[in-house]
């Protein structure tokens, strides 16, 4: 029996959506092919909900067999500094994984081009430092370029990306692969979501002190009145 034959039929079915999806290239082209259908309101949302069922399972199994978040929360504990860069769409992604890290680690830091910026970090990157940045279609320049320069001043690149051939994770030492295929006008955010919970659960889970600057800032958090919530906690 060839190894076409023995395929399941669902693995055809997500090569023949992936396809269609690199085809649709743009939020445009996405837009014209899937919501200019005449389809009710449960129609469209069933499609979504099993778009996003699917990302999320796909992108799982694959990080549970390849070992790569594992490898990169590795990175991430190590290291002595972390940097978070994300760009266009991505700095939403970029913003919620430096809240999540922050809250068990020390030396988490938000290039925002504001507060941060790019070229002070890059010129005083050191071996033990790394960068954690998410790229996703349609491959926001300036992500590229911080990246690549990170790595080559020393530093160790860990990409967040939609494909392992994307120009981020040519640029990349450690590579995260996420599905971010969807039914609508915009590529879904919902599998990078998962991988960012699952990457700071990780590095919360092997970082040393964590356990300590959780209840510190539990305290702070009561101290300052964050929260509407007089039980404090560390959750935006």
């Amino acid at each position: 029996m060839s190894e076409e034959s023995r395929r399941p039929p669902a693995a055809d079915a997500r090569d023949e959506a992936a396809a269609e999806n690199r085809r649709l290239s743009s939020p445009n082209a996405r837009y014209g092919a899937r919501l200019r259908r005449q389809s009710s309101a449960s129609v469209l949302l069933n499609a979504v909900i099993e778009a996003d069922r699917a990302n999320l399972e796909h992108t799982m199994a694959a990080l549970q067999a390849d070992g790569t978040l594992e490898q990169a929360a590795a990175r991430v504990v190590a290291a002595r500094r972390r940097f978070v860069l994300g760009t266009a769409k991505s700095r939403a992604h970029a913003a919620l994984l430096h809240l999540e890290l922050s809250a068990s680690l020390a030396g988490v830091t938000l290039i925002d081009e504001s507060a941060v910026r790019a070229i002070d970090v890059l010129s005083d990157v050191r071996p033990t430092d790394v960068l954690i940045a998410f790229s996703f279609r349609r491959y926001a320049r300036p992500t590229i370029v911080v990246a690549r320069e990170f790595a080559a001043a020393g530093g160790h690149v860990v990409a967040i990306t939609d494909d392992a051939g994307s120009p981020l994770a040519a640029a990349a030492h450690t590579t995260v692969v996420v599905d971010t295929g969807s039914a609508s006008f915009s590529d879904s955010p919902t599998a990078i979501s998962a991988v960012v919970h699952a990457l700071a659960t990780l590095t919360a889970a092997s970082a040393k002190g964590a356990r300590r600057r959780l209840a510190r800032r539990e305290g702070l958090a009561r101290a300052l009145t964050i929260y509407s919530d007089e039980r404090g906690g560390a959750d935006g």
